[in-house]
C-alpha cells in the first residue's frame, strides 16, 4: 500500500477520497468568504488594505482575461477569478506541515492528504469542468450545427474526403486539452508535496538531518511560493483561453 494513502470511503458503488473533497470544499467556502467580506465592506472612498488587495487581484485577473478574451467578460472574468483563488488556496495547503504528523503514527492524519491539487481526481475534475464549459459555449455561440460543421470541416476543408482527418485532428485537440490542463497542475503539486515529505523524513533521521532538512525545507518553501501562485495562474489562464477559443469561428 502507499505510504501516505488517501482517506477513502464508498459512495454510489465507487471509492471517494474524503480528505480531498472535504479540504477542497472548505477552502472553496473560505475563498468565497474572503471575496465576499471585501465586497461587503467596500467603500467608494479611500479603500482599506483588504479592499485594496482584493481590488488589485480583481484588476490583475481582469487584465489577464482581457488579453485573451476581449469581448464581454461577464462570465469569463468571474470564472477566472474563482478558479485562481480556489486553486491558490488548495495549492497553499502544501505549506502546512500536516503530512509530517503521519510519520510513524497510526492516527487519522496518516490517511489525510492535505493538498487537494496533489490528487489527480481534483485536477481532472476541474479540467473536465472547464472542458464542459468549452463545449457549452461552442454550441451556444455557433449553434449545434455550426459546431458539428467545425468538427468535420476544420482545419483541412469541407471536402467529404477530408472529414475523417478533420474529425481525428479535432479529437486529438479536444482530448489533449483536459489532459494537459489537469496533469500539469497535478504533477507540479504532487512533486512539491513529495519533496516536502522527503525533507520531513530526513529531518527526523537525526541531528544532522534535522539541520539540513530544516534548512532545505525553508528554501524549498520559499521557492514553492512561486510554484503555488504560478501553477494557479497557468491553470486560470488555460481555462480562460479554452473558453475564449470556443467563441472563435473557423
Amino acid at each position: 500500500p502507499p505510504l501516505f494513502p488517501h482517506l477513502k470511503g464508498a459512495l454510489l458503488g465507487g471509492a471517494v477520497h474524503w480528505d480531498t473533497l472535504i479540504t477542497a470544499a472548505l477552502l472553496g467556502v473560505i475563498g468565497l468568504w474572503l471575496l465576499y467580506s471585501a465586497a461587503r465592506k467596500a467603500t467608494p472612498g479611500v479603500p482599506g488594505k483588504w479592499q485594496a488587495a482584493i481590488e488589485l487581484l480583481v484588476d490583475f485577473v481582469d487584465d489577464q482575461v482581457k488579453s485573451v478574451f476581449p469581448g464581454n467578460r461577464g462570465f469569463v472574468g468571474p470564472m477566472a477569478l474563482t478558479v485562481f483563488v480556489w486553486v491558490v488556496l488548495m495549492n497553499a495547503m502544501d505549506f502546512l506541515p500536516i503530512d509530517v504528523l503521519a510519520l510513524g503514527t497510526n492516527v487519522v492524519a496518516h490517511e489525510w492528504r492535505p493538498v487537494p491539487t496533489a490528487d489527480v481526481n481534483t485536477t481532472f475534475a476541474l479540467a473536465l469542468s472547464v472542458f464542459g464549459l468549452m463545449i457549452f459555449f461552442n454550441i451556444k455561440v455557433k449553434g449545434l450545427g455550426g459546431w458539428l460543421h467545425e468538427l468535420f470541416c476544420a482545419p483541412f476543408g469541407s471536402n467529404p474526403l477530408l472529414w475523417p482527418f478533420n474529425l481525428a485532428f479535432q479529437f486529438v485537440e479536444y482530448v489533449s486539452k483536459p489532459l494537459s490542463h489537469s496533469l500539469r497542475l497535478y504533477g507540479n503539486m504532487y512533486a512539491g508535496e513529495l519533496i516536502f515529505l522527503l525533507l520531513w523524513v530526513w529531518a527526523a533521521s537525526g541531528l544532522t538531518g534535522a539541520f539540513f532538512g530544516a534548512l532545505l525545507g525553508l528554501g524549498w518553501a520559499i521557492f514553492h511560493i512561486l510554484i503555488v501562485i504560478l501553477q494557479a495562474f497557468i491553470f486560470m489562464m488555460l481555462a480562460a483561453v479554452y473558453v475564449a477559443m470556443a467563441h472563435e469561428h473557423h
